[in-house]
């Protein structure tokens, strides 16, 4: 089966790119083929780029600052977006025809409503009767800044629509239970996911000299927080950790850039961690996509080579909408500190898995457990191992395999 993905975009390492990359790979193991439509596509993706269809479109940007504002009514504010819709319908008509599409995955632009014309897919799908998929990964109700707006209906008639053929698929079981009690539709959910069906290779010498590049002997313990540098992720939790471990041994490194939602929290996080005598030390700078070599002649190291010299992870975050840190994080089998955000709570801890849990704040129990773990290989390695099985299963390739084809013709 010819299936078409669209999206606003398919590139990069966000998250919905990421898995929708997953997903594909999922499908193409099933024998479909696959094609992609967005606003922008990596180097290498068949299919047809729409820039239109990006979230930075300026006309986009336009339809949704005027959407999601208070004030006078916009009374030309849907007839405005059902102008623009109207002129992506050739651009999507087009790709359709030229990839003979027969089944189409609509990866988060149903979802989040940062491309508000994407109507125009909706309203095809709707004439045609072209079965698909709505893969909703974050949903609008989810986001504060969507709160507000003047919309009227439109939201709840296109985000995502109500069709026959299109079955709706969400990331957690909150986000199940959120769609059915304000909509009224059936999901199924489609978590994110990990190759575990295929163990990470050794570490090779490149990374093993990421400890080294960034300061680091053999005995030092490294303590990282793989995620971006934004509030939501309670970073000060993992600070307050180390700080409490009093081992000079033991240096919290952070991998991501920050600046998704400004520097402010950065600067917290580095006076807070000065304060509280903590070797806090912001690498990004040496963490790419892809290994290599910064002007200045310094390595570049893959976020996987980070998790290869890690000796313990924190995975603090307040709020999640699933945790892609934390299946990496068991992949590479890794002990972690895990906060209890809603849908770990709700999806992830009662699969059995063992971590150091807290419930918003590091006690002296926590403290301990983690000490434990840092100094017995053989403790580390039962809970990895332990958790790399329940992974396996619930969150493997061939789970996601399962759980999609009920969605499939």
């Amino acid at each position: 089966m010819n299936i078409g993905m669209i999206s606003t975009r398919f590139a990069g390492t966000d998250g919905v790119s990421l898995e929708a990359a997953k997903l594909a790979h999922v499908l193409e193991d099933m024998g479909h083929t696959i094609a992609y439509c967005a606003g922008e596509l990596d180097e290498g993706l068949p299919g047809l780029e729409v820039p239109e269809l990006h979230f930075e479109d300026p006309v986009s940007q336009e339809l949704s600052a005027r959407a999601f504002s208070v004030g006078e009514p916009d009374n030309t504010l849907l007839p405005d977006i059902a102008h623009r819709a109207a002129e992506l319908r050739d651009p999507l008509n087009a790709f359709i025809r030229e990839f003979d599409i027969e089944y189409v995955i609509a990866q988060n632009i149903f979802a989040i409503p940062m491309q508000l014309p994407a109507q125009a897919l909706g309203d095809i799908l709707a004439e045609t009767g072209l079965p698909g998929l709505a893969h909703n990964h974050d949903l609008y109700w989810e986001r504060e800044r969507f709160t507000h707006h003047q919309l009227g209906e439109f939201l709840d008639t296109y985000f995502p629509p109500d069709l026959p053929r299109l079955c709706q698929a969400v990331i957690n079981s909150l986000a199940q239970d959120a769609l059915y009690r304000r909509r009224g539709l059936e999901s199924v959910i489609l978590p994110n996911v990990f190759d575990f069906e295929n163990p990470p290779p050794p570490a090779d010498a490149y990374a093993q000299s990421f400890r080294q590049a960034i300061g680091l002997t053999d005995e030092d313990r490294l303590i990282l927080q793989p995620t971006r540098v934004i509030p939501r992720k309670g970073i000060e939790l993992a600070i307050d950790l180390v700080a409490r471990l009093d081992d000079p041994r033991a240096k919290l490194i952070i991998t991501h850039r920050a600046g998704d939602e400004g520097l402010d929290y950065l600067r917290f996080l580095e006076r807070t961690a000065a304060e509280r005598g903590v070797d806090l030390r912001y690498v990004a700078d040496i963490v790419d996509s892809q290994r290599g070599e910064m002007a200045d002649g310094r390595p570049v190291f893959t976020l996987w080579d980070t998790y290869a010299a890690a000796d313990f992870v924190t995975y603090p975050s307040y709020i999640e909408g699933f945790g892609n840190a934390l299946l990496e994080t068991i992949y590479f089998r890794l002990p972690a500190m895990v906060n209890r955000y809603p849908v770990y709570t709700a999806d992830i801890g009662p699969k059995g898995f063992n971590f150091v849990e807290i419930d918003g704040q590091v006690t002296d129990e926590t403290v301990r457990d983690v000490q434990a773990l840092l100094e017995d290989p053989a403790l580390v390695r039962r809970m990895v191992d332990h958790n790399y099985q329940i992974a396996l299963e619930h969150y493997s390739y061939r789970a996601l395999a399962a759980s999609v084809a009920p969605c499939l013709p």
